[in-house]
């Protein structure tokens, strides 16, 4: 029996080998490989409710906030109450320097006075010239109906009249004067309440019941007119001004049930609403700006802390839906891939309301049954080879 040489015998086995090591790369490639099927998971389009919802970040504000300052230029005096502090309506909260206040009071005052007494003194020099004029009336009608008569000459009747006319014109120099008397008494009394007021607005007052939120000027602070001491703000007004995404804000209107996460309180929901929704969009950030009222207000809230607030809209009833997760976009034709006869096609489609559990309503593209991609390994085409698993590993699309 002829011997097979070893350098042959290595070749064979070298052969052997090779071709093993081939088919074994093929099926690493058909298998696990970028030539293997990519692995899905797939779902079916589901008929039923959806309940959307809007979601935005906000901050706490107060509705009612109240800037306390002078309405004249001056120097604060003293501040009675400190930032946190509870005050009621009424209740003193600071005061200004009334610097010359109280002596120009005090002069309006005498004034004031001296004016009223010349206008008493006006009012008797009326009477008097009253007096003298139906003296001077009477005697004068008496004169005349003796010169008629011719018991007197006609130059002592003239004298008579002569003396009515006199009487007359202090009479009526008398009612002007009186008149005079009491506008000055009018305008010195204006002055007099206009000073008096200037002191009492140097009293600044809580005008309602709230908390300080700051103290802005310390006594010896020389302010503006206008220019606050202290701000307040009514704690039951506080509510949240909320911004959302204008493409995702269909629906936002008045009354709409909300829930508040307050970033202090992360893990506790706060039930509100929609009071406001503000007739001006922020052009620039491209968003619609609302206000959402507390139902009651927590307690330790405080202004400028960020919120999470979600909007809960009507539920839709019987329509179809997918999950969010199995949206594709080509462009900005947002599709999914439908799973045909073991094929893959993609199918545009058009949405409607999304909920917070990622539901997405179908308005048309897709019916019930209908079995579509959710997650994939990587990226598909219409060639794509898949194969379906109940799960991915990282669930990447």
């Amino acid at each position: 029996m002829m011997k097979i040489p070893m350098i042959l015998l290595r070749q064979i086995w070298f052969a052997v080998f090779g071709i093993a090591l081939l088919f074994a790369l093929i099926w690493v490639a058909l298998k696990s490989g970028p030539l293997a099927p990519i692995q899905v998971t797939v779902t079916q389009v589901a008929k039923g409710e959806v309940s959307p919802a809007l979601f935005g970040i906000g901050t706490v504000e107060a509705r009612r906030a109240y800037l306390i300052g002078p309405t004249i230029a001056g120097r604060v005096g003293r501040v009675l109450v400190d930032v946190g502090d509870t005050v009621q309506a009424g209740q003193l909260l600071a005061e200004m320097d009334p610097v010359d206040l109280d002596a120009r009071m005090n002069s309006a005052a005498a004034a004031a006075a001296r004016a009223k007494s010349a206008v008493t003194t006006a009012q008797a020099q009326l009477r008097d010239a009253q007096s003298r004029q139906t003296l001077a009336a009477s005697e004068a009608r008496r004169y005349v109906d003796l010169g008629h008569k011719g018991f007197v000459s006609q130059s002592v009747v003239d004298g008579r009249l002569q003396q009515q006319q006199s009487a007359d014109a202090q009479l009526a120099a008398a009612e002007s004067t009186l008149a005079s008397a009491r506008q000055d008494l009018a305008r010195l009394d204006a002055d007099r309440e206009g000073v008096n007021q200037q002191r009492v607005n140097i009293r600044l007052v809580a005008p309602t019941d709230g908390v300080v939120t700051s103290r802005d000027a310390e006594p010896g602070t020389t302010v503006v007119t206008g220019q606050a001491v202290l701000k307040l703000i009514r704690p039951d007004s506080l509510w949240v001004t909320v911004r959302l995404d204008q493409g995702r804000s269909a629906g936002l209107q008045a009354g709409l049930p909300a829930e508040i996460t307050l970033r202090s309180n992360p893990r506790k929901s706060i039930a509100g609403k929609v009071v406001r929704v503000e007739p001006n969009s922020d052009s620039v950030t491209e968003e619609r700006i609302a206000q959402v009222a507390f139902d009651l207000v927590p307690q330790g809230v405080s202004t400028g802390e960020m919120a999470e607030v979600t909007l809960h809209l009507p539920t839709i009833n019987d329509t179809l839906f997918i999950p969010n997760a199995s949206l594709r976009y080509r462009g900005a034709q947002a599709g999914v891939w439908l799973r045909e006869d073991g094929h893959l096609r993609f199918a545009s489609v058009k949405t409607g309301a999304e909920d917070p559990d990622g539901k997405v309503q179908i308005i048309e593209g897709l019916k019930a049954s209908d079995e579509i991609v959710v997650y994939s390994e990587r990226d598909l085409d219409d060639d794509s080879r898949i194969k379906v698993v109940s799960s991915l590993i990282g669930k990447s699309k």
